[in-house]
């Protein structure tokens, strides 16, 4: 089959590999019809995984149909329409049985990190989705039907960023008439955005130096926005505008934020994790007592990281990965009910072979580009 393969620091190929298998009884093999390419796939691909072999296919956020079942899976059949949440999770150990799939205890033999579909042996080496075929293991816990009658771009993101963009907001306490502040406005942001007004913040602010991404993010609910690069202080720019700072912050950027020469070098060295310059604005612009909800990802440790910031001022702190699969059948829901729609986030489908050129315009933000689907 043809898939997305890693092939060094920033170098991805579409090659011809192996076919997918059923491996174990509760396997199933997803025939792709939709895959995406999600800002943790850069990771990868700038060198910030460890233990990522050539030739590794990559990608998380897949759908399809079931083409093969194993013969313990009761939960889908042959035939079905399916989306694959990211996490790889058992369903029976303590942490999936109290909904925290992310943390899954037999997913991934080789650490404590919960499997992640398409993020080499660190996440528990289980090839990703970009591709034309997936295996999926655990298939009576994760994968989810899908009505035919919504269209593939309706639902792929339940994969990953619509439920992590929910579980954003949601671990922050949104509530009716807060102030929030968005930090990054990738795919995450933008849908962190719709999830805080959908919850009821009056005041929005939208902060990211990518002009394209500022006016996408203004179109929405009388967000404000901020480019970051035109302040010595943003973090404190926006406490002055709201008045003491905002009651919830989001950091949708984590290590991927632009980073000083020193952090440059440190992370280059492996002496840190990337950048934490999201995590420096939060520090001024959330209020005293307020909270900031971390999803963009971050690495390993951080020298120099502001704690006592946000000791001195009662802030607390909520980060992680989302336990998707806790959140995929309430927001399929709403998009039943048209009641939540991210398609508009979506700004290039392409075919898989096409594969380099989209993460090539993604990660360099070239031709306007959000969110890229591609279809096998």
């Amino acid at each position: 089959m043809k898939a997305i393969v890693y092939e060094g620091f920033k170098k991805v190929k579409v090659k011809k590999v192996d076919d997918p298998n059923i491996k174990k009884s509760d396997d199933i093999v997803v025939r792709v019809t939709s895959t995406a390419i999600c800002g943790s796939d850069l990771h990868i691909v700038h060198g910030m995984v460890p233990n990522m072999p050539h030739g590794f296919v990559i990608g998380h956020e897949t759908m399809g149909i079931v083409e093969e079942v194993g013969k313990d899976v009761q939960k889908v059949k042959k035939g079905d329409r399916v989306i694959v949440p990211f996490p790889v999770s058992c369903g029976h150990c303590w942490f999936c049985e109290h909904g925290y799939f992310s943390q899954c205890d037999n997913s991934n033999p080789k650490g404590e990190i919960g499997g992640i579909f398409g993020c080499g042996n660190t996440f528990g080496g289980y090839d990703g989705g970009q591709a034309e075929y997936l295996r999926v293991p655990y298939a009576n816990v994760g994968p989810t039907l899908i009505p035919e009658e919504l269209e593939d771009e309706q639902v792929l993101f339940l994969t990953d960023i619509l439920p992590t963009s929910y579980w954003a907001v949601e671990n922050g306490g949104v509530k009716s008439g807060d102030t929030v502040v968005v930090l990054g406005c990738g795919p995450v942001g933008l849908l962190a955005i719709k999830w805080a007004a959908f919850m009821g913040a009056e005041r929005i602010i939208a902060v990211d130096y990518i002009d394209y991404r500022l006016q996408h993010a203004k179109k929405f609910y009388g967000v404000e926005v901020v480019n970051f690069e035109q302040y010595d202080n943003a973090g404190a720019y926006i406490k002055e505008i709201t008045q003491g700072g905002a009651d919830v912050v989001i950091d949708c950027v984590g290590m991927d934020g632009k980073m000083t020469k020193i952090e440059l070098l440190e992370t280059a060295l492996r002496m840190q994790g990337g950048s934490k310059s999201a995590i420096e604005i939060a520090t001024q612009a959330v209020r005293k007592c307020g909270t900031v909800s971390i999803v963009g990802v971050y690495g390993a440790r951080y020298n120099n990281f502001p704690l006592g910031d946000f000791f001195a001022r009662n802030v607390t702190l909520k980060l992680g990965q989302c336990p998707v699969q806790s959140y995929v059948d309430p927001i399929l829901k709403l998009i039943k009910d048209n009641k939540f729609d991210a398609t508009d986030i979506i700004t290039h489908k392409l075919a898989l072979e096409k594969g380099e050129y989209a993460y090539q315009i993604f990660d360099k933000k070239q031709d306007d580009c959000i969110k890229v689907v591609l279809k096998p």
